[in-house]
């Protein structure tokens, strides 16, 4: 039997070697196919023919793929190794390849945006079968495009604007080195080392550990909060000043295609039910036998009293298979190919990026997944979740690479249902008291990534006004900490050296306003998964044909075909109606 060890992921299937000859013929000949795809302009008209129409899109998946294949190899390789000075100057010249490509193919973007009627728009849409919901999207940014040199020039100064920004952070960031006290001996550790300390069943070394992180980020505030400020000033000054967008965040709605709307909605669902997590911090706090609990504490095992139970890597991958398959063998397979393939990175090492992600490059290759593993049961679930994000790829692998990627809130649906799935295996197998704190630790989890991760996104709509205003860092910090307290209420001590936390969360660097997608993925999860508990295997087809359908139809009318009004608060609520039965559920086990 299959015995999975831990290791590097194998890039060869993008690139050999990006010193060979065969890696230069490979951006040779991206770069001659977008040359060739340069003259197609002078050829463009609003009444050509489908079939004519057709063609251009064709050539322009190929293009999006070979520059898929090999900006991901770059990618990649720097996310396994961000202090290698090999991999750092691949990224950037890569990078820069990617922007003279992305120029070079622009004219048809554009032309497709603001230069065809709405009459041959829909002639040329009628025969475009899954790129029609694309094609349809893209005219929706019409409004906010600008003329080709003015394109040009902002694809240009990205690579030494906003892209050098998120870089640099990274790899500030990245290079930390933590020097923590355990017992009698200081320890050096990685971020994600001692992200474990925060877990300790110990409160004074939770404290130290959290204290090592944010004082370290402290201590750098200025330089990573004025890149954070620029980041911002950037995306406003080109998302509202140049390109006409009403707020911020709608930038983001709409490059997800979602309405504002749903969203408003969500973030109103989500505020409105903060006080089912503060009853579950107090219910928390009885069962650490404490009075309260501080900041600190917030992700303590439940029960202190017990040693948290180790995974071996083997075991955890072969238990991710198991529930995955016992809902389909199609989405284990799915799954298993990420292993054979051998497109795993999951050791811990110096200098490789933190936390977890999956990269679905193209339809063609089987998604590549990062992961940091260190035994812990999250990690088990952090597996079951980025292997998730694989599934829905592969799910939806017959599709155009144009829409292969769900929009970014269906994005986090498959990763969060397939914890559900491992969450429901691994609880027919266990004892009450293991059951309790797997439900305490799941409750911690739905916390972390619907609360949190919408509490989160309210932040950033307030910092985005604010930095738009003129602000400092240190004001930054206490609309941060104001954004803490209305989520906690009074059911957690709060001190005041989290008010810096914003700056330890990548994704307000990388991705502007991603955060919500977690909160509308794990929503949308539990319903997803409510039903199937309600229907069984007959839920399975319609499940599947969600994730299959990639980002090929709008999320409002995808899901609203199978049931679910995202539009309305109602449908949230249920979701928020499933967190509090689990907090009754772990209630009812003290």
């Amino acid at each position: 039997m299959k015995e999975y060890k831990l290791g590097k992921w194998d890039l060869s299937e993008l690139a050999k070697d990006p010193k060979s000859p065969a890696f230069q013929k490979q951006i040779q000949e991206l770069e001659k196919q977008s040359e060739k795809f340069e003259k197609i302009k002078s050829k463009l008209d609003p009444k050509m023919s489908t079939e004519k129409f057709m063609n251009i899109l064709h050539q322009v998946e190929e293009i999006s793929e070979k520059m898929s294949k090999i900006g991901g190899y770059a990618s990649l390789s720097y996310s396994s190794d961000t202090q290698s000075d090999e991999a750092t100057s691949l990224m950037t010249k890569m990078s820069k390849l990617g922007s003279e490509i992305s120029n070079k193919i622009l004219f048809f973007d554009l032309w497709w945006k603001t230069q065809v009627d709405d009459k041959n728009a829909k002639r040329l849409m009628k025969n475009a079968g899954e790129i029609t919901e694309y094609l349809s999207h893209k005219r929706l940014f019409a409004k906010y495009a600008l003329s080709e040199p003015e394109e040009r020039i902002i694809n240009t100064l990205d690579v030494t604007g906003i892209s050098a920004l998120v870089k640099l952070y990274d790899k500030i960031t990245n290079a930390y080195e933590y020097k923590m006290k355990i017992g009698n001996k200081t320890k050096k550790m990685t971020r994600e080392e001692l992200t474990n300390y925060v877990r300790s069943t110990n409160s004074k070394v939770r404290e130290t550990a959290y204290k090592t992180i944010l004082t370290k980020y402290s201590e750098n505030k200025g330089v990573i909060g004025e890149i954070y400020q620029n980041i911002v000033l950037n995306w406003r000054d080109e998302g509202i000043e140049i390109r006409g967008y009403k707020s911020p965040i709608s930038m983001r709605n709409i490059g997800n295609d979602v309405d504002d709307k749903t969203i408003e909605s969500l973030l109103l669902v989500c505020r409105k039910n903060s006080p089912i997590f503060q009853k579950f911090f107090a219910q928390k706090a009885k069962m650490l036998k404490m009075k309260k609990l501080r900041r600190y504490d917030l992700y303590a095992p439940a029960a202190a009293n017990i040693k948290e139970k180790s995974y071996s890597y083997n075991n955890s991958v072969k238990l991710v298979f198991e529930s995955l398959g016992k809902f389909s063998e199609t989405l284990e397979e799915f799954a298993r190919k990420v292993f054979n393939e051998k497109h795993i990175d999951s050791s811990v090492r110096q200098g490789k990026r933190d936390g977890a992600f999956c990269s679905t490059l193209t339809p063609k290759i089987t998604p590549y997944v990062l992961v940091n593993f260190t035994g812990k049961s999250r990690d088990v679930f952090t597996l079951a979740h980025e292997l998730g994000h694989a599934v829905h790829s592969q799910a939806a692998q017959n599709r155009s690479i144009l829409v292969q990627d769900a929009p970014l809130p269906l994005a986090e649906t498959a990763s969060t249902f397939s914890e559900l799935l491992l969450y429901d295996n691994l609880s027919d197998k266990i004892s009450d008291n293991e059951k309790k704190i797997m439900l305490s630790e799941k409750i911690d989890d739905l916390y972390a990534t619907i609360l949190r991760q919408s509490f989160f996104t309210i932040f950033e709509v307030d910092a985005h006004e604010q930095i738009g205003k003129g602000t400092t860092v240190n004001e930054i910090s206490k609309t941060y900490l104001k954004n803490l307290k209305e989520q906690f209420g009074n059911s957690v001590n709060l001190s005041d050296d989290f008010a810096i936390e914003w700056s330890c969360i990548p994704h307000f660097y990388h991705t502007p306003f991603y955060c919500y997608a977690y909160s509308f993925g794990n929503l949308l999860a539990l319903s997803l998964f409510q039903r199937y508990k309600k229907e069984g295997k007959d839920f399975v087809p319609s499940y599947i044909e969600i994730l299959a359908a990639g980002g090929s139809k709008k999320p409002e009318k995808l899901l609203l075909e199978h049931g679910f009004d995202i539009r309305s608060p109602k449908f949230w609520q249920e979701g928020f109606d499933y967190v509090r039965d689990q907090v009754r559920t772990l209630s009812s086990l003290n």
